[in-house]
Order: C-alpha cells, then sequence, then structure tokens
C-alpha cells in the first residue's frame, strides 16, 4: 500500500505523461483541467483501496462526472453526463485516478480512430499508422506508458484489435461481467466494457475491480468480482485448440511466425495443443455487420437536437432539425451504418437480413460450445490478420476496414470472453496473440495468458 504523499505524487506524474503524450491525440481531456482533477482526485482518493494511487484513462464513450462525454461526436460536444458509469464509480471506490477520457471512433463504429470528429489518434510508435479502434485512444496511452492501464469498450473488438496494435495487453470479459450502465450504446446486445494495460497483470487487476453485479444493469450478471489467478508454473492440463479457421493461407507470413512461435512455447509449458474447427467463422463478419448497424440504428435515434448536445437548426419544422442536426452532427462512418440498420429492420428485410443474422450468431455461438464441450478449455488464435496498418489506407474501403475485425467478431457474437497479449512484432510493429475462453472463465484464460507472457519474446521480430 502506498501513503497519500505517493498517491499525489503518482497524480503528478500522470499529469506529466499526459501532457508529454498529447502529440498522439490520445486524451481528450485538456491538459489544466486534467491535471487539476488528477490532484484532487489523489487527496479524496481511498487509500485502502487495492487500486490507490493507480491511474486509469477511460474511453469517451463511458460517462464520467468530471468530464465530457462526446463519444467521439460533434452531436455531444461538451455533454457532461450528470451520473457516472458503475465500471467508474467501481475504480473510484477502489482508490484509482480517472486520468481524462480518451479519444475513440465516433460512438465506437471504427477500427483505426481515424473515425473521431475530434482528429484521429496517432499510434505511439509510428505517425504514418493508426493504433486500431475504436478504443485506439485508450491503447495508445497505455503503450506510450502515459497510464498503466485504461478502460476500452468492445462491439466487435474494439479493445483487443487496438492491444494487438500498439503491443499492450487487452481485455474482453464474458457478456454480463461488467455492468454497462453509463456505457454509451452503439449495439447494446454486443457492447461491453473492457481494459488495456501494459501487462496481463495490470489489465487483470482492473477487470477484477470493475467486475461484478450491478442492479443498475440488468444484462449484468448476478456474480460475485472476478478473481484473480496466481501465476502457474504451468500449463500441464489445459487443453488449448487452434482453429483452423483462423489461419487461413493467405494469413501475413509475419503473425503466423508470431503465432506458430507462441504455440510451441504454449506446448513447452505443457499445454496440450489440438487442432480444431469453427465451421462459421467465415459468416462472423457480415453477420456482425447486419446485426451492430441495426442495433446503432435504434440506440442513435434519441440524437435528435431536442435533448442532447448542440442543436443544428434554423429550420421551420420539426423534421427539418431532426435531419439537420443529424446529418451535421453524425460524421460519415456513423450515418452509413444507421442507414444499414435501418434497411435491414425495414419491412420487407427484416427477415431476409435482420433474422437469417441471428440464426447465424446462433450457429456462431453453438461452434464454439461444441468446441468446449469436446475437452478444449481454450482456443489460441491471431488478434489481427497483419500489424497496424497506415492512416487513410482503408477509408475508401470500409469492408476492407471491417475485415481487420475479422478474428476478434466471433467472441462478441458468442458472447464469451478474449485476451489479447502482444506475441511478436513485424518490422517493429506490435503483432497479438489472442485466447479465447468458455464464458465466465476468465480465471483460466488469465492463467494461459500469465504463463505465456512470462516466456513469449513479445518485442523480438519474427
Amino acid at each position: 500500500m502506498i501513503d497519500p504523499t505517493e498517491a499525489l505524487a503518482s497524480a503528478k506524474a500522470a499529469a506529466d505523461r499526459l501532457v508529454k503524450a498529447k502529440r498522439l491525440n490520445a486524451c481528450l481531456t485538456p491538459p489544466k483541467d486534467l491535471r487539476k482533477s488528477l490532484l484532487q482526485q489523489a487527496q479524496a482518493a481511498h487509500p485502502s483501496g487495492v487500486l490507490y494511487g493507480m491511474p486509469v484513462a477511460v474511453k469517451d464513450n463511458i460517462c464520467t462526472l468530471e468530464f465530457t462525454t462526446t463519444c467521439g461526436s460533434k452531436v455531444l460536444k461538451a455533454y457532461r453526463s450528470p451520473f457516472e458509469a458503475t465500471a467508474v464509480a467501481k475504480l473510484r471506490a477502489a482508490g484509482a485516478l480517472i486520468a481524462g477520457k480518451t479519444n475513440c471512433d465516433e460512438f465506437g463504429m471504427g477500427s483505426s480512430t481515424e473515425h473521431s470528429a475530434y482528429g484521429r489518434t496517432l499510434h505511439p510508435t509510428d505517425k504514418v499508422r493508426v493504433p486500431g479502434g475504436s478504443s485506439g485512444g485508450s491503447a495508445a496511452l497505455v503503450a506510450a506508458g502515459a497510464v498503466p492501464a485504461a478502460l476500452g469498450s468492445e462491439t466487435g473488438g474494439s479493445v483487443r484489435q487496438p492491444a494487438s496494435f500498439c503491443g499492450v495487453v487487452g481485455i474482453k470479459p464474458t457478456y454480463g461481467r461488467v455492468s454497462r450502465y453509463g456505457l454509451v450504446a452503439f449495439g447494446s446486445s454486443l457492447d461491453q466494457i473492457g481494459v488495456l494495460g501494459r501487462s496481463v497483470h495490470d489489465a487483470a487487476r482492473v477487470l477484477s475491480v470493475i467486475s461484478g453485479r450491478d442492479p443498475k444493469d440488468s444484462t449484468c450478471e448476478d456474480r460475485d468480482p472476478l478473481r484473480l489467478p496466481t501465476v502457474p508454473e504451468s500449463l500441464q492440463g489445459f487443453v488449448i485448440g487452434i482453429p483452423k479457421e483462423y489461419f487461413p493461407p493467405d494469413l501475413d507470413a509475419g503473425v503466423r511466425r508470431a503465432c506458430d512461435r507462441a504455440i510451441r512455447l504454449l506446448k513447452e509449458l505443457g499445454a496440450a495443443v489440438r487442432d480444431v474447427s469453427l465451421p462459421h467463422t467465415s459468416y462472423a463478419v457480415p453477420t456482425y455487420y447486419i446485426i451492430a448497424p441495426a442495433e446503432a440504428s435504434s440506440n442513435l435515434a434519441r440524437y435528435d437536437g431536442a435533448r442532447y448536445g448542440p442543436r443544428f437548426d434554423g429550420q421551420l419544422d420539426v423534421r427539418s432539425l431532426y435531419r439537420r442536426t443529424r446529418g451535421e452532427g453524425f460524421g460519415p462512418e456513423v450515418r452509413r451504418r444507421i442507414l444499414v440498420g435501418t434497411y435491414v429492420l425495414s419491412s420487407g428485410y427484416y427477415d431476409a437480413y435482420y433474422r437469417k443474422a441471428q440464426q447465424m450468431r446462433a450457429l456462431i455461438a453453438q461452434d464454439f460450445r461444441n468446441v468446449f464441450d469436446r475437452g478444449v478449455d481454450l482456443l489460441f488464435t491471431p488478434t489481427t490478420p497483419s500489424s497496424a496498418f497506415k492512416a487513410g489506407e482503408k477509408l475508401a474501403d470500409p469492408v476492407a476496414m471491417y475485415l481487420s475485425d475479422i478474428f476478434t467478431v466471433t467472441a462478441n457474437l458468442a458472447g464469451v470472453p478474449a485476451l489479447s497479449l502482444p506475441v511478436g512484432r513485424i518490422k517493429g510493429l506490435p503483432i497479438g496473440g489472442q485466447f479465447i475462453g468458455q464464458a465466465f472463465l476468465e480465471d483460466e484464460m488469465l492463467e494461459a495468458a500469465y504463463a505465456l507472457e512470462r516466456v513469449v519474446p513479445a518485442g523480438e521480430d519474427v
């Protein structure tokens, strides 16, 4: 336990690091406001808390009281929430310091943090590349050493994908493990709050604090907070499946080498490795890009200029007010997904698209259950099909952008936990390997990650 003097020093040091990282455009909170808030929080924090004095940045679609919550959008410019997310309240109760709000793709819709109304976030080691998204701001700050951990959110891989691109750890818990109260909704059946950390331990500590029941969220399971496992000496007794669908012939050679090395190390740690199949994986991306936009079109209907954010008026009737506010307040990616979602839910197309997507989602979830029912404890896959791509490279081709989440969306559709950790580099750019676990068995997933992190040469080129 650290004393209050050390906590104050930690707050000052965190403020200095965050100001130094300003070049990344990863933190949306003005430096003056951030420094003042951190010092005030350090003085008021609970000394007995398990995260006492630990600065944790928060993605800008998670509500806080002391900072604005804009979701990276003009439609919520300068909006201050009258309440804070349960995850944030739990961090505060544990003595953590809320270290500002991080840049993100607008309303979490993107894979590169280029779709923010407040400018793109830079990759922490290569400014011409993206940090991933939509939690790219959180990942960049952790990778730059500004904070040891940060909250992000996931709908289709938006914690794990930027974790892979930036070379940090990203954890997506089981759906219902962490309360969604105070997370601004994108796709309600998919959205989850996740954690990014410099190490598995840092991310797991934060996850254990924010997990657990919450009467304010009916989708949050009535379970105790996650208990952290001990670091295992070996993985003897673990059966790890390697799904063939995640290692296609056209997988980037460097990603394959990094994952093959990680698999070899898992065997050396004592794990039994088995080839498995998840046959409906190829349908995951189109399934996701029907269900998520459909839910988004419903959730974002509330942003009409009458209740939240700025009003783009000057019109004579309500319809024109709505049209102009939503047209000018939302960016192109959000408008695209709202239009897609409205289309697939419309009369005559609901059965052809949305119902079929939900049926495919059930089959994808059944694939995971079938594998786990046959004695497999965990799955290991690449997190992303490549290292971080260059800024602007995929903006003109939304489908190419969407495919960067090809290995992550299945866990969201199935509601199972998943974790990305660094397993190597390609020409200096990080590569992530992914564990996918069984529902509410995050402890097993963390054990395997602890063990692999200890032996994998994550900083070396493959």
